[in-house]
């Protein structure tokens, strides 16, 4: 069955929708994105998704789409239309086409921006078996430019990075920068030493993630300790629990880091329980 998707404004099955050859997330990956879950047929972190892309749009200098104060609803129109339950959706911004190649930047008042989103479908998202079973990481160079923290489509190297996951016979890898985790390629990073939640500060260094924002909040409230530093991949080997957060993957455990097991080699006490009250609280605020 075919998707509909929805590309600057209109409601398309999929082998329909086009996009210019010329448009700049193309031609200069000069656009940015989001990917929002949806659980039982409705929208998770919705708030905190709209905000981090009006800030990347901010930070690159592109204007807000004609249509972004519609943006939940349109949101709202694709899972009724898509039958979506639980799955995401995917929204993509870029500075648009000028009708030909240039470096420079096209005139916004000339040139729209492009606005594209569509769904993917995955029953069973929030009951995943590496869930309980954890996940195995490798580290390798974080090599990326300097603004991390901009969500934009310049994934390149994480796709790299988890195909050399991919061949080393693990599930992702954790970039590291001067001897420090950075994050993994589509997910914040963090250990767990005795009874001490750690996860990289916010800087330019990381994405300020959505899903790491509402667990550091959960993590506090439930009176667990939080401690915001950089840490090395030789603290991340010797620690008791590691896991990751990202909008696809909630909270997931880490049993592996370059084949070193942590602890018994199963999630500990502190991820599963992360998980627990991250799905929980989230499907109540759920839109």
């Amino acid at each position: 069955m075919s998707r509909t998707v929805y590309v600057n404004g209109a409601y398309l099955p999929e082998e329909q929708a086009t996009v210019s050859i010329f448009d700049r997330s193309f031609l200069m990956a000069d656009g940015v994105y989001e990917v929002t879950s949806v659980l039982d047929g409705k929208l998770i972190d919705f708030d905190g998704h709209l905000a981090r892309l009006e800030r990347s749009l901010n930070e690159l200098d592109i204007p807000k789409p004609e249509a972004f104060d519609d943006l939940l609803a349109i949101h709202r129109e694709l899972v009724a239309r898509n039958e979506i339950s639980d799955g995401m959706i995917y929204l993509q911004v870029s500075r648009g086409s000028a009708g030909d190649r240039d470096f420079v930047f096209p005139d916004p008042e000339v040139v729209k921006p492009t606005l594209v989103l569509f769904t993917q479908s995955k029953p069973g998202l929030a009951e995943s078996p590496a869930a309980k079973s954890g996940i195995k990481v490798i580290s390798i160079e974080d090599i990326r430019w300097g603004r991390r923290d901009i969500k934009t489509v310049q994934l390149l190297y994480p796709s790299m990075g988890k195909m050399m996951a991919k061949k080393a016979g693990a599930d992702d890898a954790w970039m590291i920068e001067d001897g420090f985790v950075t994050e993994g390629t589509s997910n914040n990073a963090y250990i767990v030493k005795n009874n001490t939640i750690i996860t990289r500060a916010l800087s330019n260094d990381i994405l300020h993630g959505i899903t790491r924002a509402a667990v550091l909040r959960f993590a506090k409230e439930a009176q667990m300790d939080v401690e915001e530093r950089s840490f090395t991949i030789d603290e991340a080997k010797a620690a008791d629990e590691a896991f990751i957060t990202s909008a696809s993957t909630f909270v997931m455990p880490v049993v592996s880091i370059d084949g070193v097991t942590l602890g018994e080699g199963v999630p500990g006490r502190v991820a599963p329980r992360l998980r627990e009250i991250y799905l929980e609280e989230s499907r109540k605020a759920a839109i």
